[in-house]
């Protein structure tokens, strides 16, 4: 940890008193008992600190609401008071997080000042654009019915250790806020109402400033908020009298929940799956929207390119699993969606293959499955290849089955066409192709199902698997974001002919529907054989996206 001296000369001797321990600390966690150990101070630095926490919270309020303040005048402000107040303490220091650190990274729950552009409350997505989709959710609710909507919890890994939080998408497409341990109220009468978490000073020196009450209604633009200890206070007038009420089931928390209102409600059937109403919503993206899926598609695809390239290089999963990522936050994206499916020979066969822990054998294929994350907005592909650059005679004769598969089912994405169709029709081609190889030997269905037991796809936006509640029957519209992912998982112990064993293929895209079709959101990425064979056998250090659309001319002449 980095140290700021405070003062520029040695500091006059102190008067004779005991001497305790410096300040001192240590990253153990956020149990405040372990503070208490940890922090001694002396009378003039007990005097200090809360001033120095004042001020430098202050700072961050000037940051956060735009307030016409110098952030070098704040920090110079900061160090004079510090030297008047330590003026004749011994030797005092303080972490230069403390004076130095830049406000965009002090305040982990909002989105830093350079991402964001004049109107905006997260990265691409207007305040105007949040304030629409209240109304919207609004004009979908029943009369006299209220919406609850619960921020994702802190969720540990061990007793001090937290995973990497995650917001829940329904709130965050409501309120537009990445903290958690909120709750967000919406009704006709009410607005938007956001109870929000408080921190005390030790919190903010362990944990970073937090958004309160004054950012729920500055930055968020809730029409009113309280602090988080009070829901038990305003929540049950908000409820009394409703005839329905609407939460988030999987963030649902006992707070509201153990309400006597609450219960009374949902004994007699009047709480429902606010989900239900948001997922409508969500199906259909906005152009902001298209314009982040279509960002976070394009780094899985340079992403996925260069792990590709790197594959031979690379002959082991964990590897291959850490370049993608690697490639991707590089490009800008916040996190991967989900653990990359790395699965080298037989464990491509496993289609939810995570363990990433075996090495790719010369002559294998490899499959990788993987999406990124950019301001809350997901992408997901799935490419097969062989890493020694040459596909054997059985796995080009199954991967040309997929990619045909592939392609005629994109050929049907369009307004008006629904995901079951797609799917029965890929399931007819694979089925026709999987006899015409010698792989099924009758029309039964018990052995198909074992080689291709998925849909050929799912809605994509927010989560990966996004708006779960509309129908796979519902007709496509423009807007709506799907995947056309058909594969086969031919496991070691099934009953077909030796050289397709424990090969598996799945060769997925992102399609945007249009008013006039379909886009491909990956189509950068190459699945042509001959030109996936060009890529890995010219490959040189630098190799990029110009070089790999020269290769691709090059190969379908």
């Amino acid at each position: 940890m980095f140290e700021a001296r405070i003062g520029a000369k040695e500091l006059s001797p102190p008067r004779k008193r005991r001497v305790l321990p410096r300040l001192q600390i240590v990253r153990c966690g956020p149990r405040r008992r372990r503070l208490k150990r940890i922090f001694q101070f002396e009378r003039g630095e007990r005097m200090f600190l809360p001033l120095l926490v004042k001020i430098r919270s202050r700072f961050w309020s000037c940051q956060i609401f735009g307030m016409p303040e110098d952030g070098i005048s704040a920090i110079s402000a900061v160090c004079l008071v510090a030297s008047k107040f330590l003026r004749g303490l011994p030797n005092f220091r303080l972490p230069a997080s403390f004076l130095l650190e830049s406000v965009d990274h002090a305040r982990p729950w909002f989105c830093p000042k350079l991402l964001l552009k004049e109107g905006e409350m997260t990265p691409g997505i207007t305040t105007e654009e949040y304030i629409s989709r209240r109304n919207r959710l609004l004009d979908l609710l029943p009369k006299n019915s209220l919406a609850i909507i619960a921020a994702a919890p802190v969720k540990m890994m061990t007793d001090v250790v937290p995973y990497t939080f995650r917001q829940d998408a329904d709130y965050l497409y409501i309120t537009g806020c990445q903290q958690p341990g909120g709750v967000a109220v919406l009704g006709h009468n009410c607005g938007l109402c956001m109870f929000m978490p408080e921190a005390d000073s030790h919190d903010v020196i362990w944990q970073g400033q937090i958004a309160g009450v004054d950012a729920a209604l500055e930055i968020f633009r809730a029409k009113k908020a309280y602090p988080m200890r009070e829901l038990h206070k305003y929540l049950p007038d908000m409820i009394y009298g409703r005839s329905k009420l609407f939460h988030n089931r999987q963030t649902a928390i006992p707070t509201y929940m153990k309400l006597e209102y609450f219960q009374k409600l949902a004994k007699n059937g009047k709480v429902g799956d606010l989900s239900t109403l948001t997922h409508e919503l969500r199906w259909i993206k906005s152009p902001a929207e298209l314009k982040l899926m279509k960002e976070s598609a394009s780094i899985a695809c340079q992403a996925l390119l260069q792990t590709m390239f790197h594959s031979k290089t690379y002959p082991y999963e964990g590897m291959l699993s850490a370049k993608v990522e690697y490639e991707c936050r590089m490009r800008g994206a916040q996190r991967m969606v989900f653990n990359p499916v790395v699965g080298g020979g037989p464990n491509a066969s496993v289609i939810h293959y995570s363990r990433n822990d075996q090495k790719i054998k010369d002559g294998e294929l490899v499959l990788m499955d993987v999406g990124c994350e950019l301001h809350g907005y997901a992408s997901d592909l799935t490419r097969t290849w062989p890493p020694c650059g040459r596909f054997s005679s059985a796995q080009e004769e199954l991967y040309d089955l997929i990619l045909e598969t592939n392609k005629e089912c994109l050929k049907l994405c369009k307004p008006g066409a629904t995901i079951s169709q797609i799917h029965n029709y890929s399931a007819e081609m694979l089925r026709k192709g999987f006899k015409e190889i010698g792989i099924l030997k009758d029309e039964g269905n018990s052995l198909y199902n074992m080689l291709n037991p998925t849909s050929i796809g799912h809605n994509l936006g927010m989560d990966v698997h996004d708006s779960s509640m509309i129908s796979y029957s519902r007709p496509l519209e423009p807007g709506a974001v799907i995947t056309i992912e058909p594969g086969v998982y031919i496991s070691s112990f099934l009953d077909v002919p030796e050289r397709y064993r424990g090969i598996g293929i799945r060769i997925e895209d992102e399609v945007l529907i249009t008013d006039t079709g379909h886009e491909v959101l990956t189509g950068s990425m190459p699945k042509e054989v001959k030109h996936i064979e060009s890529l890995l056998n010219n490959f040189h250090p630098g190799m990029g996206m110009e070089s790999h659309n020269n290769i691709r001319a090059a190969s379908n002449r």
